[in-house]
């Protein structure tokens, strides 16, 4: 029996280093394969749930991610890295009262350790800046950032060459400038920054949670998935179906920022042509067009270095004005994430969903962000932590209910950028070709994927440019 564990153990080892040089390549998919194999050879190895936490991490399961390392915790109470996996899985939660726990934990443990102490601190902050926002909701009704924003008293200088918006308004040959400037790396003057701001939450403001968008007969429409901040990529959208225009619309799927080193300029890119063309061109809510996903992945920390926190505050109250989901023709759902714990939801339902605020943790908004398919029926825990997994039995009620042919959504990495499921009643589509930059994924970097809508096709095909081409 000895003998046999040994065997066992050196498999283990051999499995955790395989997967170890696939968390290096960013190929967390197969860590996570390689990880669990190694579990089941040594499932008393703390080391290995905290690896897998973190792959899980990486992939946004944050569920998943808390459940290993906390099991990591439980097989070595003095295992470090697995308090900061799990104050890490919490962070991604919301629930930084817990995470601070576990950084305390870590600094405790490592006080001369700079990261341990500046998430520590950062926490902290955090949570002292929640229990200041409750205390004060109380009493009062908290002004919002874009009130306390006085354009007309900033100063373009004369030294700046960049885009200047027209009158205050934003034009085709302000965009192009945009871009071009972009492209060079770079940056928008502060004062035609927070205007495009401010004036895209005025227009966010006058629509609904769920917009209804008519498509003509044979003209196709355009819908993107998670950008994450990939700015060249989404430049090569463009160069290969065109730019957006009244004839060539766009819907953008949510995830514009966070992860990727452009989410500045990709998001006043969409933006800026959200104003120029407000009737053709839509953008609907993520999971990170939050504040804690944009504090944690990037977005918050990439504001305050190219603008000020005061802009940050400004985005994510620009943020909750986001609509949830677009319906095509009526018969065609676009959201984020995905459906529902209740069979009984309907489009009105969403409609009068009240959005403007941080995603809660259950309910309509929740699960709009954050569900995802599943090929098996029914519906289960979410592995995010967040939302749920559904199976093609309930897409098929929710399509009944609700008469519609099928839903488009985003969320997921897809090998190929997008996955049809639930007998082609579920669309998954991913833009953001160099999300993780795994090797596997060599073939699809080359591509750009988005979903071609039209009335008139008649099968499935994939491109340099589409996703698809669904029949009506």
């Amino acid at each position: 029996m000895e003998v046999e564990q040994n065997i066992n153990l050196d498999k283990a080892d051999k499995l955790k280093e395989e997967a170890n040089e696939f968390f290096k390549k960013q190929n967390y998919v197969k860590a996570i394969t390689l990880y669990s194999n190694a579990i089941e050879c040594n499932p008393t190895s703390a080391v290995l749930y905290a690896n897998r936490s973190f792959a899980y991490l990486k992939t946004e399961c944050f569920g998943y991610a808390l459940e290993d390392a906390s099991k990591a915790i439980s097989l070595d109470k003095t295992y470090v890295k697995a308090y900061y996996r799990r104050a890490a899985s919490n962070m991604a939660l919301g629930k930084a009262k817990l995470a601070l726990k576990d950084y305390e934990t870590v600094f405790k443990a490592r006080p001369n350790d700079k990261d341990a102490k500046l998430k520590f601190n950062e926490c902290s902050k955090i949570v002292r800046q929640q229990a200041f926002e409750r205390a004060i909701a109380v009493d009062s009704v908290k002004k919002s950032v874009s009130e306390s924003i006085n354009i007309d008293s900033m100063t373009v200088e004369e030294s700046y060459h960049g885009p200047h918006l027209v009158n205050g308004k934003v034009t085709s040959e302000f965009m192009q400038e945009l871009m071009d400037a972009y492209r060079d790396q770079k940056k928008l003057h502060n004062k035609y920054a927070f205007q495009i701001l401010l004036d895209v939450e005025e227009l966010f403001k006058s629509q609904p949670s769920l917009i209804d968008v008519s498509i003509p007969d044979s003209s196709k429409f355009t819908v993107c998935g998670d950008i994450h901040g990939q700015f060249y990529d989404l430049m090569n959208i463009f160069k290969l179906n065109g730019l957006p225009s009244t004839e060539n619309p766009y819907l953008f799927n949510g995830d514009f920022v966070d992860r990727g080193s452009f989410s500045v300029e990709c998001i006043f890119t969409l933006f800026g042509f959200k104003l120029l063309y407000p009737e053709h061109f839509f953008m609907a809510r993520g999971n990170h067009e939050s504040q804690t996903m944009n504090q944690m992945y990037g977005f918050e920390g990439e504001v305050k270095s190219k603008y000020s926190k005061q802009m940050a505050e400004l985005f994510t109250e620009v943020y909750n004005w986001l609509p949830l989901c677009h319906c095509l023709n009526q018969r065609v759902l676009v959201m984020h994430g995905g459906l529902f714990s209740r069979d009984d939801i309907t489009l009105d339902d969403i409609r009068t969903t009240d959005r403007n605020r941080q995603p809660p943790e259950d309910g309509i908004m929740c699960e709009l962000l954050w569900s995802d398919p599943q090929p098996m029926k029914g519906r289960s825990p979410s592995k995010r932590g967040v939302g749920i997994q559904f199976g093609p039995d309930v897409t098929a009620r929710f399509l009944e209910r609700n008469h519609l042919d099928y839903v488009i959504r985003s969320h997921e990495v897809k090998a190929d950028g997008y996955e049809e499921a639930h007998d082609g009643k579920c669309i998954t589509v991913f833009s953001a070709p160099n999300y993780w930059q795994v090797s596997s994924f060599l073939e699809y970097r080359s591509q750009v994927t988005c979903v071609l809508f039209t009335h008139k096709t008649t099968k499935v095909t994939a491109d340099t440019c589409s996703g698809y081409q669904k029949e009506s």
